[in-house]
């Protein structure tokens, strides 16, 4: 265990000076666009009440108040965290060819520690899990900050305000990245790992069989998707909604954990018989 923690906690080093520039990414922008679309607004309320000589109970009738979903629906808010999900995917895969196309051939060194080879694969996938949870924390950190400012900037009478809980459930977007319920949540994250799994598998059998092995990774990533989703087609073509929701889901989850063994067991035996040093 204690070696797996140093390789989880040698992963993230790697990732931190990245994940601090994302980090900083979301404060600026966002705050930016707090700042920026607040004012729009007070601007736009001004130039009609005092220029225009318009009553505000007319502007407010014809323009509305200002809440903070308009924000959150603008590319200020959603940009960085589009930026992040990128940046998160692309790293998906740079974890794991960094160590093959690094100067060094690190790869080499890391499957000759004294530890079991799956163990990298654990610290890799742990490491995507924990940053995407670092994002998400900073999010939550962020919004309050957030929603203070845009307090102070647009006056009570032209403004609507909103819980934390509001502001998220006024996105669809939002409640995927930060969800409700922990029942949500463990089906939401449990899948991105199920994902992040098959992915790294793909990854090792190109790294095994080298173009032999992009077909078979994409092959297996086709095999796992028929296998997830073959319950929800015979569900609505076959058996006609036989299943009630609640059962249909809890055979989802256990073809999600059968992908999910069968992902770690391939990439286990990979690792160990197939990746050479």
């Amino acid at each position: 265990m204690s070696r797996y923690l140093k390789l989880v906690n040698f992963e993230i080093n790697r990732f931190a000076k990245l994940f601090t520039v994302l980090l900083g990414i979301i404060l600026l922008v966002q705050i930016a666009g707090v700042i920026i679309l607040s004012k729009m607004y007070v601007n736009l309320a001004n130039e009609k009440i005092y220029e225009d000589m318009m009553s505000k109970a007319a502007f407010l009738s014809r323009r509305g108040p200002m809440s903070f979903s308009d924000i959150v629906g603008s590319v200020w808010f959603l940009g960085p965290i589009a930026l992040c999900i990128a940046a998160i995917a692309f790293y998906i895969f740079f974890i794991w060819y960094r160590d093959w196309f690094g100067k060094n051939t690190f790869i080499y060194r890391l499957l000759m520690l004294p530890t079991a080879r799956l163990n990298v694969f654990f610290a890799k996938a742990t490491t995507i899990l924990l940053t995407t949870f670092g994002f998400v924390a900073f999010q939550l950190i962020l919004l309050p900050i957030e929603t203070t400012i845009f307090k102070w900037m647009v006056p009570n009478e032209f403004r609507v305000d909103l819980g934390i809980q509001d502001i998220i459930g006024s996105l669809p977007e939002l409640l995927v990245i930060i969800p409700n319920s922990f029942v949500e949540f463990f089906l939401y994250y449990g899948a991105g790992f199920v994902i992040v799994s098959i992915m790294f598998t793909a990854i090792l059998f190109e790294r095994s069989y080298r173009w032999k092995g992009v077909l078979i990774g994409v092959l297996y990533s086709l095999v796992a998707v028929v296998v997830f989703i073959i319950p929800m087609i015979l569900q609505s073509f076959v058996l006609n909604e036989f299943f009630y929701p609640i059962e249909l889901l809890a055979i989802e989850v256990v073809m999600a954990a059968i992908i999910l063994a069968c992902s770690i067991w391939t990439s286990g035996y990979l690792l160990k018989k197939k990746v050479t040093v």
